[in-house]
């Protein structure tokens, strides 16, 4: 009975424990991992929609800022460039202000179903909306926006009529994907933020933010917009102590770097750290890669075919930034009218269908000691800026004369290592790998197991039996069954 009575006491006093509380502070607040769902994830889709969707225009220039057609308003406004100005006087007139393209931005063609199901087919887990650009305009019923624009400034109350946020939460979250929400700290043009930024931190964003998650109760939040203050101006430890204390996403909720102009690449423990047209990191911390799937983010009519990578291209990205031991956000900028232009539709069902077959080699896996496995030659140069890098996936698998390329990459998930190939070849040699008795090698997509034997220090995979047009899918992936 006494014995009872100890455990009956344990358990209650186990049940009221409160949870850990984090104090406003970067030392508290780091004291929070990152939950688990993040990296097994792997794929998101990033989505641009707002009022820049309108004009959707921007010069294409690789690997420039200018290439982003939702930073219209600013290359009109803020800082004048050239080939906005043009384009805007052209088609629009001097006269013609950015605030009115609301009136054009109808989404009339929106179906949330049937993006969700575009999502879903991309093999993608989460998807990452844009609930505010730095245009300040809102994509579900914002009061701030509408109080401090002294407009109707949002799409509820503008002229979508329409809870365009709420619609595709729900349709995405009835596919069974995770929602996340891109949130903007700053506005441009916002007259409080012009007049007064302080009055704007309290009295505009941060109720404003807090009013998205409490209603919306979002997976993910990608900060961005924040380097006109560091973290101490925009209250950011104070939010995210609220955030992972007080509010319906605490346990859930994962958050990006991007909290004040000091805060990049730091707190690791909070926050994961965010690549854009990178080189990316390493598994050393939790990190993402963002791209579109042409250069720009928010829709840009004036992207050619050339302009927007191929499946192939795509799937390399995935495949190298997943064997680094991050994430990939993948971004689509869909019409003022609502629709996702076909070619990334198209894009999108070509991953998908690749990870049908090859999604064991992503999901859920870790890094292995090694992302690649490098053949003879100098090894190339590339950059490890996270920022416009110019880095190039396909560039570093193509072989070359005197110099490396990549042959193998790795991911691997408990005692299974995943060999996936850039390209087929009909006997793969893994380095330094030694297949135990009783481990199996496998092309996953076939029913057939494939013929392996050590060679000194090496282990040899015969593909022969296999022709490359009875491969199930392009960059073929084969799994070697506990071997670590």
């Amino acid at each position: 009975m006494k014995k009872r009575c100890l455990l009956f006491l344990a358990v209650i006093t186990w049940s009221v424990v409160p949870a850990q509380k984090y104090a406003p502070n970067w030392a508290s607040l780091n004291q929070r991992k990152i939950p688990e769902w993040f990296q097994q994830d792997k794929f998101g889709i990033f989505i641009h929609w707002g009022l820049y969707a309108v004009p959707s225009y921007a010069p294409v220039i690789p690997n420039s800022g200018l290439s982003y057609a939702e930073w219209y308003w600013y290359r009109i406004q803020g800082e004048p460039q050239k080939d906005f100005m043009a384009f805007h006087k052209k088609n629009y007139g001097a006269g013609f202000l950015y605030p009115q393209f609301e009136s054009l931005f109808k989404a009339e063609l929106f179906n949330p179903k049937q993006w969700a199901d575009i999502l879903k087919a991309s093999g993608a887990k989460y998807v990452v909306l844009t609930s505010k650009h730095h245009e300040g305009y809102c994509l579900w019923n914002s009061a701030e926006a509408d109080r401090n624009w002294g407009r109707p400034w949002n799409a509820v109350t503008g002229t979508p009529k329409r809870d365009l946020l709420g619609d595709l939460t729900s349709a995405v979250r009835a596919a069974g994907l995770k929602m996340g929400y891109y949130y903007s700290l700053y506005e441009w043009f916002n007259p409080l933020w012009q007049k007064d930024r302080k009055r704007f931190v309290t009295e505009h964003m941060l109720p404003q933010l807090k009013n998205l998650v409490t209603k919306y109760k979002p997976s993910l939040i990608f900060a961005d917009g924040e380097w006109e203050l560091p973290d101490s101006a925009w209250h950011s430890p104070e939010l995210l102590a609220w955030l992972f204390n007080e509010s319906p996403v605490a346990k859930e909720v994962v958050v990006n770097d991007r909290w004040g102009s000091n805060t990049r690449g730091k707190n690791t423990g909070a926050t994961y750290t965010t690549s854009e047209y990178g080189g990316g990191m390493n598994a050393d911390v939790v990190w993402e890669e963002s791209q579109g799937i042409g250069h720009s983010y928010g829709y840009n009519r004036n992207e050619q075919l050339k302009d927007y990578k191929s499946a192939r291209e795509l799937l390399l990205l995935l495949v190298d930034i997943v064997a680094r031991g991050g994430n990939l956000l993948l971004d689509i900028g869909p019409t003022a009218d609502g629709r996702i232009p076909v070619i990334m539709q198209q894009r999108l069902t070509e991953m998908g269908n690749w990870l049908k077959i090859n999604g064991a080699a992503i999901y859920g896996t870790t890094a292995y000691k090694q992302p690649y496995q490098w053949s003879a030659g100098r090894m190339p140069a590339r950059s490890d800026k996270s920022y416009m890098a110019g880095y190039s996936v396909p560039d570093l698998v193509t072989p070359k004369k005197d110099t490396a390329s990549i042959e193998l990459f790795f991911t691997r998930k408990g005692k299974d290592l995943f060999c996936i190939l850039p390209d087929y070849k009909s006997r793969i040699v893994v380095k330094n790998m030694h297949m135990p008795a009783g481990a199996g090698a496998y092309l996953l997509g076939a029913d057939r197991s494939l013929k392996v034997k050590n060679v000194g220090n090496d282990c040899e995979i015969d593909l022969s039996a296999i022709r490359p047009d009875e491969l199930p899918a392009e960059l073929p992936v084969i799994k070697l069954e506990n071997v670590l």
